[in-house]
């Protein structure tokens, strides 16, 4: 890849350091795309033991690039994300992916139509775990950042994916109890 196209490329992904989303950090400022997307790669990272029949370098491959359409989107909380803007974000992608040589860009476009398709366990893995980081970073924001919807969807949101493999049921089980915890400690606080 020559330089050029290196620099030009790197300069649309800044974006999503720029770009934040629905998440509070627990400073009080909203998280940006960038940092959930490396987040989640250190998650898959950190969980490589649970996962020895997947190809986990993959899996981190795809949690760093799973969310570059949203360099030109932005973010679109889950709760009013349509098909539509599922069909922007893919459009994004594919139009950010020309800049790549096809060398580079057909491994991309491959990884991200196994992750829209949901078509290998390193695909649902990412998919689960994505979930599950979201959700660790509501917690960790704590009440005061949620939407009054959001107290029912941080119980249940992800629940079918992180089904699919025991590891991240678990994890998905242990965040719901943090959840229950925060709401539990909200209503105490409310009732004093």
């Amino acid at each position: 890849m020559n330089p050029e196209q290196l620099i030009e490329f790197l300069g649309v992904l800044e974006k999503l350091k720029c770009n934040t989303r629905h998440n509070w950090t627990t400073n009080g400022r909203q998280e940006s795309v960038a940092e959930h997307s490396w987040r989640l790669a250190v998650l898959a990272m950190l969980m490589e033991e649970d996962f020895p029949e997947l190809n986990m370098n993959k899996v981190i491959r795809m949690c760093l690039i799973h969310d570059w359409g949203e360099a030109v989107t932005g973010d679109i909380p889950a709760f009013i994300k349509t098909e539509a803007d599922e069909e922007k974000e893919a459009d994004a992608i594919e139009t950010l992916l020309k800049n790549l040589p096809e060398t580079i860009s057909s491994g991309f476009l491959t990884m991200f139509k196994e992750m829209s398709d949901l078509t290998s366990d390193e695909a649902i893995l990412v998919k689960a775990l994505d979930k599950i980081e979201t959700l660790i970073q509501h917690n960790e924001s704590g009440s005061g950042a949620w939407l009054p919807l959001e107290y029912d969807l941080n119980l249940t949101y992800g629940n079918e994916v992180c089904g699919h493999f025991e590891k991240t049921q678990q994890l998905r089980d242990k965040v719901r109890e943090h959840t229950l915890r925060i709401i539990n400690e909200e209503r105490r606080e409310h009732r004093e």
